[in-house]
């Protein structure tokens, strides 16, 4: 009896220590009682199950997990195909609905997250599908996780990483995107052209005016010299004809010199007019010198007579 009772000993010692289980920090186990589970849940550190009677039904991380959803066909509004792929970032809260709610629990969510891109995708244009991403990873996100809030789990961000249009679409766009690079290019040299063209029509008109300007001062200036000029010849007619008064109030015999003089301008005259570019030939009967000579002595003589 003693062998026997040694070998039940040895089995009840290395059931009981058979009980022992360790969970790791950052997980989590449920324990089933002779296959129901009764709310029993072990956390990390040492526990102990009762042999036979307990077993650890599941044991899972609640850290934040991500899912990388493959890549899918997907029709947008304006029925343009486009090749779209992302990934999820989730985490458990609760391990007992996410064991026991669900059978395959990222299977479930991985078909979840494709179907709910297929609907955000299909309500948006191309256009929209690029400019919008944000807006489409707040969309998936909110669904995302009301949809799995009753498996227990929190799904954290959703982002869509690759948006591939067709290649038939990508050509096309390659096209437009030339197009609109040479409108531009033309749109920008017409504006140099037209920005050239008038400040060379600004230059000249600048010029103009400056010549213009430059011309009138000229005009001005010559005026105004021979308005001087024109004083001063007039002030010396003034004082030779004063002095000439006194010379003949003195001298009666300065009437002669005057006829002399008025002889000589009257020649000077003529001469003047000749040259000047205007002129006219003026044509004088040489007979006729002296008789106009006696004129402007007569003339001249009336006065000094009185």
């Amino acid at each position: 009896m003693e062998p026997f009772a040694l070998f039940i000993a040895a089995a009840i010692g290395l059931s009981g220590f058979s009980g022992i289980k360790i969970i790791k920090q950052g997980d989590e186990a449920l324990v089933e009682r002779l296959g129901k589970y009764t709310g029993k849940k072990l956390q990390p550190g040492l526990n102990y199950l009762i042999p036979v009677m307990e077993r650890i039904s599941v044991q899972q991380t609640i850290r934040e997990r991500v899912i990388d959803i493959p890549p899918q066909q997907c029709i947008t509004r304006d029925n343009v195909s486009v090749t779209v792929d992302a990934v999820v970032y989730w985490r458990i809260l609760d391990l007992e609905k996410s064991y026991y709610k669900v059978e395959n629990l990222q299977a479930a969510m991985i078909n979840l997250v494709l179907t709910q891109i297929r609907a955000e995708m299909g309500q948006l244009s191309l256009d929209e599908t690029f400019t919008a991403r944000n807006q489409i990873n707040e969309l998936l996100l909110q669904d995302l996780d009301k949809s799995t809030d009753p498996w227990g789990v929190k799904v954290t961000r959703v982002e869509l990483r690759d948006l591939i249009p067709a290649k038939a679409v990508m050509d096309a766009m390659e096209l437009q995107m030339s197009a609109e690079r040479k409108k531009r290019a033309a749109i920008l040299t017409s504006e140099g052209e037209r920005e050239s063209a008038v400040n060379a029509a600004k230059g000249r008109a600048d010029a103009l005016l400056l010549d213009a300007e430059a011309q009138q001062k000229s005009v001005l200036l010559g005026a105004e010299a021979e308005r001087q000029q024109q004083i001063l010849k007039a002030q010396g007619i003034a004082a030779a004809a004063g002095i000439l008064g006194k010379q003949l109030e003195d001298n009666p015999e300065g009437k002669r010199s005057i006829e002399v003089l008025l002889a000589l301008g009257y020649l000077e005259m003529g001469t003047n007019i000749g040259q000047s570019p205007s002129s006219k030939v003026l044509f004088m009967d040489p007979g006729n010198v002296p008789a106009t000579m006696e004129g402007i002595k007569s003339i001249l003589g009336n006065p000094v007579q009185s």
